[in-house]
């Protein structure tokens, strides 16, 4: 054994976000002002990077921090 520490992966819980505040994917598009296109990648869980000012209009909008919308998951 290497000793090296396996990273998780990192999922987006925008989804349950959503359906929490009753929100669609739309809606939140219009708020932030990103495309549904781009918006769905992150969904998804297909997003390799996001940008701090994005993540923090996401999270404003959602009225959420961080470590709400985005969590580490084991492999």
């Amino acid at each position: 054994m290497s000793g090296r520490i396996r990273p998780g992966t990192v999922h987006c819980r925008l989804d349950e976000l959503l359906a929490e505040r009753g929100m669609t994917l739309t809606d939140l598009s219009k708020r932030v002002g990103l495309s549904y296109a781009n918006l769905s990648v992150l969904k998804n869980d297909h997003g390799r990077a996001i940008r701090f000012s994005t993540l923090a209009s996401i999270c404003a909008a959602l009225d959420c921090e961080v470590g709400d919308l985005l969590e580490v998951r084991d492999d």
